[in-house]
């Protein structure tokens, strides 16, 4: 019951703040107001309805930290996508034409902003951790993940390379971010950051959502494979080989932290002693 009713607060304001941005898409300074209002109400939405359902401290958004925690995350997933677009553009993938639209990148990062806060907390803050509760790590793991890249088929130019690259490069790597820290301000971050390089800073097509331009204009061409077609760089062989490295990587910092829950321990713990 908490899981339905912590997802239907979250959603509700996900929704409306979704509404609200692509209403006033034309005006990029309040598009990004909308959007960074948006954020807030979903954590704080996330924070009282945890609150209320869990009676506990909300450890996985403590304020401690957060701000160097959410520029370290965002840090790496604006390197990230660099690294896959630099490795596209070596092979002809991806070509920077000139300035494209400042005003844009501005809109495309209140739009992040909104979509990268809430659906973290809906997939890594509810979901993951709950399942998490009930099944082990490793089953909250691949039942999110695929979740994630089945939500992402209802984009207008998604296919189901697509939804399963974004499975394996984002849901997956966001999960095993999250094991690895036990804090949501990390794969906000790293969400943040990488959605913001794909659009607002090198243009290109986000999970097949036809994105405005951002601060470049480029273009891309070349087969899918190389450059994700359409639905954009996310669906890149790159993308899903450099994410892939990273999970790996989050996923043995989490066992090295003990951070790992076993589907044993899922069972027998209280659920309080496996609040992060």
């Amino acid at each position: 019951m908490r899981l339905v009713i912590q997802l239907a607060v979250v959603a509700a304001i996900a929704v409306v703040g979704s509404t609200l941005v692509n209403a006033v898409a034309s005006n990029p300074p309040l598009t990004l107001i909308i959007g960074l209002v948006t954020a807030a109400a979903a954590l704080l939405g996330y924070r009282w309805v945890v609150r209320r359902t869990e009676h506990r401290p909300i450890d996985e958004l403590s304020r401690t930290g957060a701000v160097p925690t959410l520029a370290l995350g965002t840090l790496i997933g604006v390197g990230l996508f660099a690294s896959v677009i630099l490795n596209i553009a070596f092979l002809d993938g991806y070509r920077v034409l000139g300035w494209g639209s400042p005003a844009g990148a501005v809109a495309l990062v209140g739009f992040m902003a909104a979509a990268a806060v809430t659906e973290e907390l809906i997939f890594r803050g509810i979901l993951f951790r709950i399942i998490e509760q009930w099944t082990g790590t490793w089953t909250a793991l691949v039942l999110t993940a695929a979740l994630f890249g089945l939500s992402h088929l209802f984009n207008p130019h998604a296919t189901l390379w697509g939804a399963l690259a974004i499975a394996i490069e984002a849901g997956a790597m966001l999960a095993a971010a999250y094991a690895a820290t036990r804090t949501l301000w990390f794969p906000i971050g790293l969400h943040f950051g990488w959605n913001c390089a794909a659009g607002a800073i090198f243009s290109t097509e986000v999970s097949g959502n036809d994105t405005p331009d951002g601060l470049l204009h480029a273009v891309m061409s070349g087969p899918t494979a190389l450059t994700g077609g359409e639905f954009g760089p996310e669906g890149s062989v790159y993308a899903v080989l450099f994410a892939s490295v990273l999970t790996v990587v989050f996923l043995w910092l989490a066992h090295r932290r003990g951070r790992i829950v076993s589907r044993r321990e899922a069972r027998t713990a209280p659920r309080t002693t496996l609040a992060p």
